[in-house]
């Protein structure tokens, strides 16, 4: 048998099995019916609101991620090995996220706050049909580009000659023919990454921007664009990490994924998480100390004032105190379970930490944190929806999780 044919023989057990995708439908029909159930009941705007939440937290985690593979491709990294392969199955979200922000449009009186209110001026920004075509517009753009790039990962991940026909060519197009074809297809790929980058801080800021800030439409901070990003990044690490371990706990010694792997990007993680820990600080300090009341008046509702005071601890704990003190520990990073238990706990803090932001601009007179089983169960849709989405790039695309092939192309060698 020859290596190739070995290679391939055992590039299938890297594919999600048939329990994964049926799992993951059943989640997102739960969710799906929880919406439409919500929706159609006495209170349509919780279920527009969580639907709200879940589209921003889930689009922010697969941008992230793809944004890893881009970093790591400008910075010509060498560690990150077979997570840049992971990194990429995360734009398979991109198509839903787009679709997701569409159907925004059916409840936008339930979302946005301001749509009746008076703006002073602003109107000429902070109006429906603006706000949706430029957000619309900023977010197909930087999908395009996510996908272009990942076209290049992928061509050079398919094995010269081999054949590519269906969705799979739609996708990565033709393998690369020979040598000088592949350094061209690595210099688009550069180019690619370096676009992604660029975009993802622009448009990610304007979506920080007109569906986050906005929310209080007379409240303005200068680096709440990128306090955006920059979690999105830390969202993606997580998510990154936790299918990393999933991989690496199903295929054992095949999985290519070593300790120094996830102490790499274990390290990465817990960066972002101080970093995103600075960017709240300062934002913080600035307006406490500059003390003008139609900026302080935003911070004093959601960090003193009941019921958002105990939520906002809750989410500087979860997303900080704990991961900042478990993270110091370098043997805690190369233990899977541990960390993939750790990034599920920080993706479930960002979730509360978007309620945090946009809760009190929905209901200014809450007398508890609004949350009820209707808002974890449009979640769990949400998490089927990307689990499918993940799930189907890695099927369609086996070079993604190239670790098995790896681990035998060094047995052979």
């Amino acid at each position: 048998m020859s290596t190739r044919t070995r290679s391939e023989s055992v590039a299938n057990p890297a594919a999600p099995r048939r329990s994964v995708f049926a799992i993951a439908s059943v989640l997102t029909a739960v969710g799906i019916v929880a919406f439409l159930v919500g929706a159609a009941g006495q209170e349509p705007g919780r279920a527009w609101q969580a639907y709200f939440i879940n589209f921003l937290l889930w689009s922010s985690v697969a941008q992230g991620a793809v944004l890893f593979s881009a970093v790591t491709r400008i910075t010509r990294s060498r560690w990150s090995g077979p997570l840049d392969g992971l990194s990429g199955a995360f734009a398979g979200f991109f198509p839903l996220s787009f679709v997701l922000f569409l159907v925004l449009y059916l409840g936008n009186t339930h979302v946005f706050p301001w749509v009746h209110a008076d703006l002073h001026g602003k109107e000429v920004w902070l109006n429906i049909p603006f706000v949706f075509a430029r957000d619309g517009a900023g977010l197909l753009t930087l999908y395009i580009i996510g996908f272009m790039f990942l076209r290049q990962a992928l061509r050079l991940r398919i094995e010269p000659g081999a054949a590519v026909a269906g969705l799979r060519r739609f996708v990565a197009g033709p393998a690369p023919c020979d040598p000088a074809d592949a350094d061209c297809i690595r210099t688009r790929m550069t180019r690619w990454a370096g676009v992604y980058c660029f975009t993802f801080a622009l448009v990610l800021s304007l979506i920080g921007f007109d569906l986050v800030m906005s929310m209080d439409p007379h409240w303005v901070s200068t680096l709440f664009g990128a306090y955006h990003f920059v979690k999105a990044f830390y969202l993606g690490l997580g998510a990154l990490i936790i299918l990393a371990a999933i991989v690496t706990l199903r295929q054992g010694s095949l999985s290519g994924l070593h300790d120094r792997h996830f102490h790499d990007v274990g390290k990465l993680f817990f960066a972002f998480c101080l970093l995103w820990a600075d960017f709240f600080y300062v934002q913080l300090t600035v307006i406490w100390y500059g003390n003008i009341p139609e900026e302080t008046h935003y911070v004093i509702l959601r960090t003193i004032l009941p019921p958002w005071n105990s939520l906002a601890w809750t989410v500087f704990v979860m997303a900080f105190i704990i991961p900042f003190i478990v993270l110091i520990n370098k043997r805690v990073k190369t233990r899977p379970r541990f960390m993939m238990a750790l990034c599920a706990m920080v993706i479930v803090a960002m979730w509360l930490e978007h309620l945090l932001l946009l809760g009190p601009a929905w209901d200014h007179a809450a007398a508890a944190v609004p949350l009820s089983l209707f808002d974890g169960l449009i979640s769990i849709g949400f998490l089927g929806l990307m689990a499918l989405a993940v799930a189907g790039m890695l099927k369609t695309f086996p070079e993604l999780v190239p670790a098995p092939r790896d681990g035998l192309s060094e047995g052979l060698n």
